[in-house]
């Protein structure tokens, strides 16, 4: 599995808008109704989806941490 951090292009201890502004121009960039790769849109998406809820990230961050099978 990738490292959604890196996906995105930003550190770990990115703010929500830091997040928020790398996947709007990287999604803008590879979106694939503009000549894109469309699986690498998708993984930008699934990174998204993952780190701007807090929830979610804070789990992500648990796994990466501890093992988790990541």
């Amino acid at each position: 599995m990738s490292d959604y951090y890196q996906t995105l292009g930003v550190g770990e201890n990115a703010s929500a808008d830091e997040i928020k502004k790398a996947y709007r121009s990287l999604a803008n960039k590879h979106h694939p109704d503009k000549g894109g790769d469309q699986a690498k849109f998708k993984d930008i998406s699934v990174a998204y989806d993952t780190l701007s809820d807090a929830q979610k990230r804070a789990e992500y961050d648990n796994q990466r941490k501890f093992g988790g099978g990541l």
